[in-house]
């Protein structure tokens, strides 16, 4: 059986949780159901670690060059995205990605470097609450939504702010695995916010 492979790709600055809170949903699913077919990577230039954005170390799992055709990728935020958000040859790299991957998500500020590569044109979205302005400055026809904990528009997926991204790893695994599998998975990590303030 062929693997399909979600990857997640870690940056400098990177926010912590934007990746980590998807791995661990997607993890827990994948490593407890192999039969379902898919596996999730860790993604970045080099296999050395990334420093996110509040000192955690991060290894990945896979360079870029040598990663496996993706099936979903998962471009995280945090400050680490504002660099890329007017670097050409990481812009080049999305527009490639966005050509061969089926399925392109987001979380936090990753959605700005998604609007930067022209990819949320005439598209609702959504980002970080205090990066919605400026989403819609990079692109003024994208439809932002601002209450929205993530935005699925089919082929696009964009997630709020940092926790919002498991949420949308969740709905990741409604999609490809179905309700049944999501609900155990959310059982799984326990996740069930009930915010004590």
């Amino acid at each position: 059986m062929s693997v399909k492979t979600i990857g997640i790709l870690l940056f400098e600055n990177v926010e912590e949780l934007d990746a980590v809170g998807p791995w661990e949903v997607l993890s827990y699913w994948t490593l407890n159901h192999p039969d379902d077919g898919y596996e999730v990577r860790m993604l970045a230039d080099t296999l050395e670690p990334v420093r996110a954005a509040k000192g955690l170390r991060m290894l990945p799992d896979t360079a870029l060059a040598d990663a496996p055709p993706l099936e979903v990728l998962i471009y995280p935020g945090g400050q680490g995205t504002r660099p890329r958000l007017a670097d050409p040859a990481e812009l080049d790299w999305v527009r490639e990605q966005r050509a061969s991957v089926p399925l392109m998500t987001s979380v936090c500020t990753g959605s700005l470097v998604y609007a930067a590569a022209g990819m949320l044109a005439g598209r609702p979205a959504t980002t970080h609450w205090e990066s919605l302005d400026l989403l819609g400055q990079l692109d003024t026809s994208i439809e932002v939504r601002r209450d929205d904990r993530f935005v699925d528009d089919g082929d696009l997926i964009t997630s709020s702010g940092v926790s919002a991204g498991i949420d949308m790893a969740l709905h990741l695994v409604d999609r490809l695995a179905g309700r049944e599998r999501a609900i155990e998975v959310r059982r799984g990590i326990q996740y069930d916010p009930q915010p004590p303030v």
